[in-house]
């Protein structure tokens, strides 16, 4: 429990900065605003040019929440995230560049992920979600998982990538914005991990009544 402990001060830290940054992040970017332009020619390579690409491991910002997104590019900045790519990128970011790159983050659309090239498991589908609730990741992120502010949507998130964030968090390795994940994650027993991954990975929605 050592390393989340010592997370503590800088995600104090984190909070007091990113609090006012936030703010200003709900505001909607000018058309053609200069961090689109950087998106394309820094971030479209990894992660699409609409936020969803099929590079392994690769998480999709599509549909993610300004909040979110500059906490974890400040975690990247500060070297608490760790990511040999994402962290020589953040290092070079100022206050304005995390603002500037999460108020275009939030204007992306969430895509869909791709149809699965074998129809999803009836079983291990009913497993997994019975393990969503059990450890309230619907109560977090949401009835459709779409999450919100610091809480960044999981549905139809990429499978690698889910499997590595919830192996990290159950080990103490990824830091998150307060406590609540590793303490979820750090009671889910380590072999169903992969099935609430694949699980979250192909979560639809259920369509809004007709009234």
């Amino acid at each position: 429990m050592k390393p989340r402990a010592s997370l503590k001060p800088a995600l104090v830290v984190a909070a007091a900065l990113l609090l006012p940054l936030a703010a200003a992040a709900q505001q909607p970017p000018a058309a053609g605003n200069a961090y689109a332009q950087r998106f394309a020619s820094v971030c479209a390579a990894c992660h699409g040019a609409n936020g969803r690409n099929d590079m392994a491991l690769t998480p999709a910002l599509a549909g993610q929440h300004s909040f979110y997104a500059i906490t974890q590019l400040f975690l990247f900045r500060e070297g608490r995230r760790s990511n040999e790519a994402m962290s020589a990128i953040a290092k070079t970011l100022t206050d304005a560049d995390l603002r500037g790159f999460s108020d275009y983050i939030a204007t992306l659309p969430a895509v869909p992920a791709p149809p699965p090239a074998q129809p999803a498991d009836a079983t291990r589908m009913a497993r997994g979600q019975s393990l969503a609730q059990e450890h309230k990741c619907f109560a977090c992120h949401g009835a459709d998982l779409s999450g919100g502010q610091q809480v960044p949507r999981i549905a139809q998130q990429r499978e690698d990538y889910l499997q590595m964030a919830l192996q990290e968090f159950k080990s103490g390795k990824r830091p998150g914005y307060t406590m609540a994940m590793g303490e979820a994650v750090g009671r889910i027993p380590v072999e169903d991990l992969d099935t609430l991954a694949y699980f979250v990975a192909r979560f639809t929605p259920a369509a809004p009544a007709r009234k």
